[in-house]
C-alpha cells in the first residue's frame, strides 16, 4: 500500500499486491455500512493511483487497473484482467477470465463479459432501453459479449445485444441487434460483413 491510500474495513488484498497513491478500496455503497460487504482482491494485483474500488467485489488473481479506474460494487471479475484508464465498471456486471478492457470504456450494471472478451477505447455498452423512463431501473438488461469477441475502438452496444462468441465488431460501430458466433460486423447500424475465418491473418 503506498502513501494516501484507503482500506476500508471488510478488504482482502491478496499477496503481492500493489495499490499506488491515492487508490479507495472497498468503499461502502448506498445503503450498506462499512465492511458489512466484503472486498476480496486476489494475488499479483496492481492498482494504479485514483483507482477506486467499492465494496463487495470479488476480484481475481493478477487483476490490473490503469489510473482513476471506478469499479462500483458486487461485480464478479475473473483472473487475468485488466482494465484501462478512466473506465468505469458499473454494480453487478459479470467479467470472466482474461479480459481486456481498454482505457475510457463504460460497462453499466447486469453486463456480462466472458472469457477472453477483448474491449477498444471508448468503447460504450448501455443497459437502458427506454432511458429516464418511470420504471426505467426495473428494466436495466446490459449487454453479453460472448467468449473471445472483440469490440474495437469507439463502439456502442445497446442494451440487451449478445454479441457472438469469437466475433469481431469494427470500430466506430453501433450495435443495434445481437450479432452471430464468428463474424465480423461494422457500420452504423452494424451489419455482417464476413466471418472472421475469411479474415486474412
Amino acid at each position: 500500500m503506498k502513501d494516501g491510500c484507503i482500506l476500508h474495513r471488510g478488504v482482502q488484498l491478496g499477496p503481492n499486491s500493489v495499490a499506488e497513491d491515492y487508490c479507495i478500496l472497498g468503499v461502502p455503497p448506498r445503503g450498506h455500512k462499512e465492511g458489512e460487504l466484503a472486498t476480496i482482491i486476489g494475488t499479483n494485483a496492481h492498482l494504479r493511483s485514483h483507482t477506486v474500488v467499492y465494496a463487495g467485489n470479488t476480484i481475481g488473481d493478477n487483476f490490473q487497473t490503469g489510473n482513476k479506474v471506478n469499479i462500483r460494487e458486487q461485480n464478479e471479475i475473473g483472473n487475468n484482467v485488466s482494465i484501462g484508464t478512466l473506465s468505469v465498471i458499473e454494480h453487478h456486471v459479470m467479467i470472466g477470465n482474461d479480459v481486456r478492457i481498454h482505457s475510457q470504456v463504460f460497462i453499466p450494471e447486469y453486463s456480462t463479459l466472458e472469457d477472453g472478451v477483448w474491449i477498444g477505447p471508448h468503447v460504450v455498452l448501455t443497459n437502458a432501453k427506454y432511458p429516464a423512463s418511470p420504471d426505467a431501473k426495473k428494466h436495466l438488461k446490459g449487454p453479453t459479449i460472448k467468449r473471445g469477441a472483440k469490440i474495437g475502438a469507439n463502439v456502442t452496444v445497446l442494451p440487451g445485444v449478445v454479441i457472438g462468441a469469437n466475433a469481431l465488431v469494427g470500430a466506430g460501430s453501433v450495435v443495434v441487434d445481437d450479432v452471430p458466433d464468428g463474424v465480423v460486423v461494422a457500420g452504423n447500424p452494424a451489419r455482417f460483413m464476413k466471418k472472421v475465418s475469411e479474415l486474412p491473418y
